[in-house]
């Protein structure tokens, strides 16, 4: 397999990239806020943390979390191929929900969330604590292959990426999007 790089990602290897409309609004948000610190919660291959460099401040440092060693090795080989400094890269094993809780409240930028779907109500309420005033939470997947408009749709996947954005639509202090790219990707930016 190839390793993953923005410009030769094959479709199937990371959910954000099935087109590069995804990696490309990610890269957009790292890059309007001038993102220096950002947490990654789910590593895959690291297709998504390759776009998140591409925009970030050159001094940038990316903490990505993932269960799977496997990926995150998969990430790190990635990361070396495209000439990133590994003083960059903080790769974290384990369950998201068991490693967010240990950062630091209000110290970075921009989360990115690409991880199990059914805990998106709990990384929500962790990025919210995590990124800063000004900066932005992304939910890959938003769409989910079209099912979450399908109220039809009750797989445990879709009710909890729809109760993610009621819950979104019911913050006060964040402003949302939602980005019909890939298979979605809603963007919060943190007012306050």
């Amino acid at each position: 397999m190839e390793r993953a790089r923005p410009e030769s990602i094959p479709p199937s290897t990371d959910g954000l990239l099935t087109g590069s409309g995804g990696g490309t609004a990610l890269a957009f948000l790292a890059g309007l806020i001038d993102a220096r610190a950002v947490v990654e919660i789910g590593t895959g291959t690291g297709v998504s943390g390759l776009w998140l460099f591409s925009a970030m401040a050159p001094e940038g440092v990316l903490t990505s979390v993932d269960l799977e060693a496997e990926n995150q090795r998969l990430a790190r080989a990635s990361f070396s191929a495209a000439g990133i400094a590994s003083n960059r890269i903080r790769l974290i094993p384990g369950s998201a929900l068991d490693v967010l809780p240990r950062l630091t409240d209000g110290a970075y930028d921009l989360v990115f969330v690409d991880a199990d779907k059914t805990e998106y109500g709990e990384y929500l309420d962790e990025s919210l604590r995590l990124v800063r005033p000004g900066g932005v939470i992304a939910f890959d997947n938003a769409l989910w292959h079209d099912r979450v408009a399908d109220p039809s749709q009750r797989d445990p996947e879709t009710v909890s990426i729809r109760q993610l954005e009621d819950r979104v639509r019911e913050i006060d202090h964040v402003r949302a999007i939602m980005l019909p790219v890939s298979d979605g990707l809603l963007a919060l930016h943190k007012l306050a």
